[in-house]
């Protein structure tokens, strides 16, 4: 069994992105799995392309992107990823879509196919706080969440796929008082804990467990 597990390079103004950095520090094997890891541009469309051919080179079973949002406190598997793209921000090359479709022939959302309650369970068993998500933003997370599952529609239907957001780590805090953060080690551990979920519960049906919102 192959994993694929990309990272954004940094992005905003910040010096480095714990996702790539938390990715870096994870083994190449976990509970038998391969693990390979690919460090994608926070680019809108070219993360796309590099990711579709890690894809073709390495032919893994499963996908899992991670991606920052900073301001979470926890690690946080995404639900589902929306067919727009609408940048707060400029992502590296400059791009700002505004209420932009992602792919013309998509679906309005897809929904991810990892087994995420399984995969908070996991974290939370690994001592660290997690949670599922309901909205990977707008941003280039959920650009390329949503290509990955696209990517699988299209041409991939026996991959499955999908995106976890992680917090901020300790050094990109120093001069943000009140804000949340995780060191790199304990993201990169959470990491882990849910690709043991994942290789677990590949080809079964996801835990059932709470872990809906009510707003």
């Amino acid at each position: 069994m192959k994993i694929l597990v990309t990272g954004f390079d940094p992005f905003g103004g910040e010096a480095i992105n714990p996702a790539i950095e938390a990715v870096k520090k994870l083994p190449d094997e976990v509970d038998g799995a391969q693990i390979i890891k690919v460090e994608i541009p926070t680019v809108f469309h070219k993360s796309a392309e590099v990711l579709s051919e890690a894809v073709k080179t390495h032919q893994p079973d499963v996908i899992l992107a991670i991606g920052q949002a900073g301001g979470r406190s926890d690690l946080t598997p995404e639900r589902v990823a929306i067919n727009v793209d609408d940048a707060r921000i400029p992502d590296n090359e400059g791009n700002q879509p505004i209420d932009v479709a992602i792919q013309e022939d998509g679906e309005p959302a897809y929904f991810s196919t990892l087994p995420i309650k399984a995969m908070v369970q996991a974290i939370r068993d690994a001592g660290l706080p997690a949670s599922v998500s309901n909205t990977a933003g707008t941003f280039v997370c959920n650009h390329i969440m949503y290509q990955v599952l696209y990517l699988i529609n299209q041409g991939y239907p026996d991959i499955k796929g999908g995106f976890m957001h992680i917090p901020y780590m300790m050094e990109q805090v120093v001069d943000k008082p009140d804000t949340p953060a995780m060191s790199l080690s304990d993201i990169s551990r959470g990491i882990e804990a849910a690709l043991k979920a994942i290789v677990a519960y590949h080809g079964k049906e996801d835990l059932q467990a709470l872990g809906g919102q009510t707003h």
